[in-house]
C-alpha cells in the first residue's frame, strides 16, 4: 500500500471480541507505528463516523469537516502536515478507510490509509487501485483471523481433552486440580487459576483450590459473590469476564464487579474469566482463570471452551464427591464391624468364665447321692441349657477370631483327607441314630492345602453336622474330596430339607436361621455357615451352594492346593 498505492501510511486493524478495533500492523512511518500499534478503538465509534462517509466501492471517505472534534484523539495519531492550497487537498484529519467484512457480513477489520504522496485526496484511478488492495487485504485479514480462531480451538480442545483424560481418573478434588493445572494454564494462556467448590447442599463455603497449591485468600464477601454468580451463570449457561473498562455480565452486578476489580488490583491481576461448574441442574462451583496486564483479551472461543470444561469438571467433581461419600461410608461400616467384633469377643469372653464355673458346679451336684429324681431332672435341664450357651459362646469367639483382619492365618500344610475321616468318625454316631448313610469319596493319599488345621476342621465339621442335622431319617450324606488343578474341591451333599432361593441369599449371614419351619425347629445359633464362610475366605478359597427346597443341598468349598 505504501510503496505502490501512493500513500505514506497504511494500517490494518482487526475486530476483537470485546467490540474494539485493535491495530495489528502499521507501515510507512515509524512514528505512526509507535503510536498506533496495539491501540484499541470502539467499533461503535468507527461505525458512527462511517455513517457520514462517501462510499467509494469498498472504501469510505470522511472529510475532516464531517468528523467529530475529538476524532484525532480517537484515532491515536494525526500527521503533522500543512494542507496544500487546493480544493482537493488532503487534510490531516481526513479519514480514508476500507471496512473488511466476511461472508456473513460481519465486520472483521479495517484497512486505513493516510498521507497521500501528492497531498491530494485520491482521484478515480487511484481509488480503483486502492479497491483492489482493499479486496486483497480483506481476504488476508479474514484468513489470518480464521487461522487464529482455529489455533485457539485446537489448543483449547487439547486442553479440554487433557482435563477429561486426567480428571476422570482422579477421585479427590485437590488431585483433580493438580492433574489439569498445566493443561488449563497452557490452553488458556492464563497466569493463574483456582477452583471454588460449593458445599454439597449448595450453600455456604466449599473449598478453594489454587493451581500452585497455595491458599486463595477470598474474603467472606467475595466468596458469597462468587457463589451467587456461579449459580446464576450455571442457570444461564454463560461465562463472565471481569476486566476494568469492560461492562459486567448478567451474573455480576456493578457493585459486585467493582469489589472484584479491587481484589484483582490487590493481587496484580488484570482480568479474569469466570466459568461455572455443574452437572445437570446443580451448580457445584466455579473455575477462575486470570491474566496480567498486557496479556491478550479473553475471546468468545475461550469462553465457550471454558463453559464446556466447566460441565466436564462438574461431572468429575460430582463423581469425586460420590466416591468420598462412599469411602466415608465404608470406613464407618468398617469401624462399626470392628466395634461389633470387639463387643462380641469381650462379651463372649466374659460369659465363658462364669459358664465354666456353672458347668463345674453342676457336675459336682450331679455326683451327690442325696438328690431326688425331680432335682436331678432340673440339674439335667440346667446342664443342657448351659451346654448350649457354652456352644454359642464358643461360636462367637471363633467368629470374632476368624473375622479379625489383625489375626492372620499362620500357614502350615493341612491334610484334608485326614480331617474328613476324623469328622465323619465323630458324626457317625448322630447319623446312625437317624439311620442316615454317611459316605466318603476321597483319594487314599493325602490331599493337602495350606492353613490353620483347627479352622479347616471346623469348616468340615460344620458342613457335615449340618447335613446330618437337616437330613430326615434314613437319608444319605456324601462327602467328596478331589484335586482340580491348583485347587482342592470339598463337596458335602445331602438329600435333606433343602434351602429356598430366598433363604440362600442370606445363608451365610450371622445369626440367620432358615424360614423353613422344619429347619427352624432344629437347634442352632445361626453362626455355623457364617463361620465357614469367613474361614474359607481367609484361606483364599470360596464356597458355593446349590439347593432346592425339599430336594437336598450341595455345598462346595474350593481351597488352594498346597504347593509341591
Amino acid at each position: 500500500m505504501t510503496q505502490l498505492a501512493g500513500f505514506g501510511v497504511a494500517a490494518i486493524s482487526v475486530v476483537r471480541d470485546d467490540g474494539k478495533l485493535e491495530v495489528m500492523a502499521v507501515a510507512g512511518s515509524d512514528e505512526a507505528r509507535t503510536q498506533l500499534a496495539g491501540t484499541r478503538t470502539p467499533v461503535a465509534r468507527l461505525e458512527r463516523e462511517i455513517e457520514k462517509a462517501d462510499e467509494w466501492g469498498l472504501l469510505r471517505f470522511v472529510p475532516h469537516e464531517r468528523l467529530d472534534e475529538s476524532a484525532g484523539d480517537t484515532w491515536g495519531w494525526v500527521p503533522d502536515i500543512t494542507p496544500l492550497a487546493h480544493e482537493d487537498a488532503w487534510h490531516p484529519l481526513d479519514l480514508l478507510i476500507a471496512p473488511l467484512y466476511d461472508e456473513r457480513g460481519r465486520l472483521r477489520g479495517t484497512l486505513a490509509m493516510d498521507l497521500p504522496e501528492d497531498g491530494r485526496r485520491p482521484g478515480l484511478g487511484q481509488r480503483q487501485l486502492l479497491q483492489r488492495y482493499a479486496e486483497q487485504a480483506g481476504r488476508a485479514v479474514i484468513t489470518a483471523l480464521e487461522r487464529e480462531d482455529l489455533a485457539h480451538r485446537v489448543r483449547l480442545a487439547e486442553a479440554a481433552r487433557e482435563v477429561v483424560r486426567h480428571a476422570s481418573a482422579q477421585l479427590r478434588i485437590d488431585g483433580i486440580l493438580g492433574d489439569i493445572r498445566d493443561a488449563l494454564m497452557a490452553g488458556f494462556q492464563a497466569r493463574g487459576l483456582w477452583i471454588q467448590t460449593l458445599d454439597e447442599d449448595g450453600q455456604g463455603t466449599g473449598a478453594v483450590y489454587a493451581a500452585d497449591g497455595g491458599e486463595v485468600a477470598l474474603t467472606g464477601e467475595l466468596t458469597r459473590i462468587a457463589e451467587a454468580a456461579a449459580r446464576r451463570a450455571w442457570d444461564g449457561q454463560w461465562v463472565e469476564i471481569v476486566q476494568r473498562g469492560r461492562p459486567f455480565g448478567p451474573s455480576i452486578s456493578t457493585e459486585e464487579g467493582e469489589r472484584i476489580l479491587a481484589f484483582l488490583d490487590g493481587i496484580g491481576v488484570d482480568s479474569l474469566l469466570f466459568a461455572p461448574l455443574g452437572a445437570g441442574p446443580e451448580c457445584l462451583g466455579n473455575l477462575v482463570l486470570t491474566r496480567a496486564h498486557g496479556d491478550p483479551e479473553w475471546s468468545s472461543v475461550e469462553s465457550d471452551a471454558a463453559l464446556d470444561i466447566g460441565r466436564d469438571l462438574g461431572r468429575v467433581i460430582l463423581n469425586a464427591r460420590t466416591f468420598e461419600r462412599e469411602h466415608q461410608l465404608v470406613e464407618e461400616l468398617q469401624a462399626l464391624d470392628t466395634y461389633k467384633s470387639q463387643l462380641i469377643a469381650t462379651v463372649s469372653h466374659e460369659l465363658k468364665n462364669p459358664l465354666t464355673a456353672i458347668m463345674g458346679h453342676l457336675e459336682m451336684l450331679d455326683a451327690s447321692p442325696d438328690l431326688t429324681g425331680t432335682t436331678r431332672s432340673s440339674l439335667a435341664a440346667m446342664e443342657r441349657g448351659t451346654t448350649r450357651m457354652v456352644r454359642v459362646v464358643e461360636d462367637l469367639l471363633l467368629l470374632s477370631k476368624v473375622g479379625d483382619p489383625n489375626n492372620p492365618v499362620i500357614p502350615a500344610p493341612v491334610d484334608l483327607r485326614r480331617i474328613i475321616d476324623e469328622v465323619v468318625d465323630l458324626t457317625s454316631v448322630a447319623a446312625s441314630r437317624k439311620g442316615i448313610t454317611l459316605l466318603v469319596d476321597a483319594p487314599r493319599e493325602q490331599v493337602c492345602t495350606v492353613g490353620d488345621r483347627e479352622e479347616l476342621d471346623r469348616v468340615v465339621a460344620n458342613l457335615v453336622s449340618n447335613a446330618v442335622k437337616y437330613t430326615p431319617d434314613h437319608g444319605h450324606v456324601t462327602v467328596r474330596l478331589a484335586t482340580c488343578g491348583d485347587e482342592i474341591l470339598l463337596t458335602c451333599t445331602d438329600d435333606g430339607l433343602g434351602i429356598s432361593a430366598e433363604d440362600q441369599d442370606h445363608l451365610f449371614a450371622e445369626f440367620f436361621r432358615s424360614t423353613n419351619p422344619e429347619a427352624h425347629a432344629q437347634p442352632g445359633t445361626g453362626l455355623g455357615l457364617a463361620i465357614v464362610l469367613r474361614i474359607v475366605q481367609r484361606h483364599g478359597g470360596r464356597i458355593e451352594v446349590e439347593s432346592e427346597l425339599g430336594r437336598g443341598s450341595t455345598f462346595r468349598v474350593l481351597l488352594p492346593a498346597a504347593p509341591g
